[in-house]
């Protein structure tokens, strides 16, 4: 156990969980150096007594800064070595780390380590020893060491060592001991707890489950995009840390399928480094099950009312049809079903596939599976197969007493499998704990406890967890599963091992209820139906339905518990897109119309701001007779883009104002946005009146121009006969003349003749 101390000046020591800082582990490994250095007789004792990490000769540290200390206090943690376990012939070793986090330097220290004279009675017993409830156990010092000063923002780490062959460890008989270290303050005596185990000897094994969660953490999106999968999936990635402390163990691992979904639908643009992940992830021989997609929270979805868990619908809107297309077949069938170049897209379920995995197991979030919920998960079936629900021992009556549980059990109908909740708690912390120096705390714990769950679970197997978590370390990971996988008297189990062993029967204790998850759960629902509705308007409904139910699971994950605050922000930011995408497709505000025509279609604009088609019904009803509107007219609107739809309207006898109602629908009459009214001003016998008068113009122009043409007529034929008239007195003129001029012409030949 970790002790917090407060300020010079306040009241006496209380005990605190100790919060570790990120980015610490050197100052871990340098400290164990210490104490292996410090820890020298026991080289004779056997390799499982000190941890193979911890081999290193480096030079002891000097005080090193610590970042995560509470501000204004010091913390004091007593930290055994071999996570406290001592076997005949071993030795025992121990860290003691004190953490300044005040703006003072703290005086040097002399450290006592004191050992219980008798092992503690149950694991009642020793949850209150490591919580500081040290009245009444009788302990004897066994070994002291001197702490130097430790400055404002440092730490100091140093070891005591009890040698193989130590008169206090020789003819100790199997049990928990309890283990203290304490030092003197100006406050008063500051103490740790923490305890050693001497494991039985010729015991009958028993079979344990380590379950291991890989998750990616906390996402908004439905699915990890190709740069976060990179990141993962790198040499340094969280996934990839994942991996590596599973790979080599019995662990059964827990998969958010959601994590392979991302890598496959990406087909051939997947980063190199997440395909080979995966690849990897499917060779490993683990025992498995998966998740729920995005590790959704199942606990907040049934009480929210629905039936049972949500499950992905599709993830075609993630697929890029050029990511798909097979690659060319040197031999093509004789019968070709499809064009060569044509997209082959993986089901959802071959999507989210993690390989071997027992179907239909669900994990609630550690200690909130109500009985209510339990029962209706037991009542699952998927594929003929029943369910099994994880719960913690807590979640029982006889754990939440201090009980042991046996790891197969069943309540009422409902199929579980209980992983012990104090193993599992200090299993957790000690792979969040960076430094090594430190992670021995609550391995030690770990340890403790599951030596008396093995005492007394009667030679049922146990289950432990190493609960969900973020940004921890392959290594940190790696010790907390081999610690408990490798304690004394248990042998790994797959988890259809555990799943087939006769179940004893058992309570489920009642949880409280977190009504902001549940509301949430309530509000996504409903949301989606309205979506779902909504996405009628398009040829294929899950573009649209696909990606809500993803973000949705993604949203209600677990991975959010930590982070309440932006939980809340991720929420009402897809609450928001929701609206937005429900509001995406409308009837643009007309503008009022002036109908002079006994028939004439009216135009009414349509947007759609999605990117696809939408298909919809344009229904029209007029508030007036004297307006004859087309009922529906249907359209299709193109992608992110407005569309003028024309609706055919008659007008009848009389003019006025109507108002005609427009609402958009899909063919499925769900109405689509708001609806619009536009204001027609009816004037439909102007258009008689109008015939009229340009009728009456039209015939006055014709006879206009029938009489144009004919008093035309009749001065072209007068200036005819007047023509007629001139050339017939020119011709008379014409012969006068010529008459004259014949009688004259014998006369004067005679003339010349004589």
């Amino acid at each position: 156990m970790t002790v917090t101390s407060p300020t010079p000046g306040k009241t006496a020591p209380r005990p605190s969980v100790l919060r570790l800082g990120i980015g610490r582990r050197l100052r871990g490994v340098l400290a164990t150096a210490t104490l292996l250095v410090l820890a020298a007789p026991l080289a004779a004792a056997p390799a499982s007594a000190v941890p193979a990490f911890a081999m290193s000769t480096q030079p002891a540290p000097t005080p090193t800064p610590t970042s995560d200390v509470p501000s204004g206090e010091t913390v004091f943690t007593l930290s055994p070595v071999a996570n406290g376990t001592v076997r005949p012939g071993e030795g025992l070793a121990v860290s003691v780390i004190l953490q300044n986090g005040t703006s003072v330097a703290t005086g040097p220290a002399t450290v006592t380590l004191s050992l219980g004279t008798a092992p503690l009675r149950d694991r009642a017993a020793l949850t209150a020893w490591l919580a500081g409830e040290t009245a009444g156990v009788a302990l004897s010092p066994v070994g002291s060491t001197t702490l130097a000063a430790v400055l404002p923002g440092s730490e100091q780490v140093d070891g005591i060592v009890l040698a193989p062959g130590d008169p206090v460890l020789a003819g100790r008989a199997p049990g928990v001991y309890p283990l203290s270290a304490t030092y003197e303050s100006a406050d008063g005596q500051v103490v740790s707890t923490s305890a050693m185990i001497v494991p039985g000897q010729g015991t009958a094994e028993v079979g344990i489950g380590v379950v291991v969660p890989i998750t990616a953490g906390a996402i908004t999106d439905g699915l990890l995009t190709p740069l976060q999968l990179a990141g993962l999936t790198s040499p340094a990635g969280a996934l990839t840390d994942q991996l590596d402390a599973v790979e080599g163990t019995a662990s059964i691992l827990a998969i958010d399928p959601a994590i392979p979904a991302a890598i496959r639908a990406l087909g051939t643009a997947a980063p190199v480094s997440a395909t080979a992940w995966l690849a990897r992830l499917e060779a490993l021989p683990n025992s498995r099950f998966a998740l729920q997609f995005g590790d959704a929270d199942v606990v907040a979805q049934l009480q929210a009312g629905l039936a049972r868990p949500l499950r992905p619908i599709s993830l075609q809107a993630y697929m890029d049809p050029a990511d798909f297309v097979p690659p060319a077949d040197a031999t093509p069938s004789p019968s070709p079903t499809a064009a060569p170049t044509a997209p082959v897209y993986p089901t959802v379920s071959q999507l989210t596939d993690i390989g071997g995995a027992r179907e239909n197991v669900y994990w609630p979030g550690t200690g909130t599976a109500t009985p209510d919920v339990v029962a209706t998960l037991g009542g699952l079936v998927v594929d003929d197969r029943e369910s099994v629900t994880l719960v913690p021992s807590t979640s029982t009556a006889a754990g939440a007493s201090g009980g042991t549980v046996p790891g197969r059990t069943v309540a009422g109908d409902a199929d579980l499998l209980v992983y012990d909740a104090d193993v599992s708690r200090e299993l957790h912390d000690a792979s969040v704990a960076e430094e090594t120096s430190v992670r021995g705390a609550p391995l030690t714990a770990a340890a403790a406890y599951l030596a008396f769950a093995v005492a007394e679970t009667g030679g049922e197997p146990v289950m432990v967890t190493v609960d969900r978590g973020e940004d921890r370390s392959r290594v940190a990971l790696r010790t907390a599963i081999t610690s408990a996988a490798q304690a004394p008297g248990v042998t790994p189990l797959t988890l259809g091992s555990i799943a087939a062993r006769i179940p004893a029967a058992v309570e489920i204790a009642d949880a409280p209820t977190d009504q902001a998850r549940v509301d949430a759960a309530s509000a996504l629902s409903s949301e989606e139906a309205s979506l779902t509705r909504f996405a009628t308007i398009l040829d294929d409904v899950t573009l649209l339905t696909g990606p809500e139910r993803a973000e949705i699971l993604q949203i209600l994950g677990l991975a959010w518990l930590p982070d309440p605050e932006g939980w809340q922000m991720s929420l009402e930011a897809h609450r928001v897109a929701t609206a937005t995408t429900l509001d995406s497709v409308g009837i643009l505000p007309p503008s009022p119309i002036n109908l002079f025509s006994a028939g004439a279609p009216i135009p009414i604009w349509v947007r759609n701001d999605l990117p696809y088609p939408a298909n919809v019904v344009l229904y029209a009803t007029p508030d007036d007779l004297r307006l004859d509107v087309a009922k529906a007219t249907e359209a299709t609107v193109g992608p992110q883009s407005n569309t003028r739809v024309q609706v055919p309207v008659q007008a009848r006898v009389g003019n006025g104002e109507v108002s005609v109602q427009l609402q958009l629908r899909s063919r499925t009459l769900e109405p689509i946005g708001a609806p619009q009214v536009v204001e027609v001003n009816v004037r439909a016998d102007w258009e008689g009146i109008g015939l009229t008068v340009l009728s009456i113009l039209v015939g006055g122009f014709l006879v206009l121009g029938i009489i144009r043409t004919v008093l035309r007529l009749r001065a072209r034929r007068a200036r005819g006969r007047q023509a007629e008239h001139s050339a017939d007195a020119e011709a008379q003129d014409d012969a006068g003349d010529a008459g004259a001029t014949d009688a004259a012409a014998p006369t004067a030949g005679r003339e010349d003749t004589r």
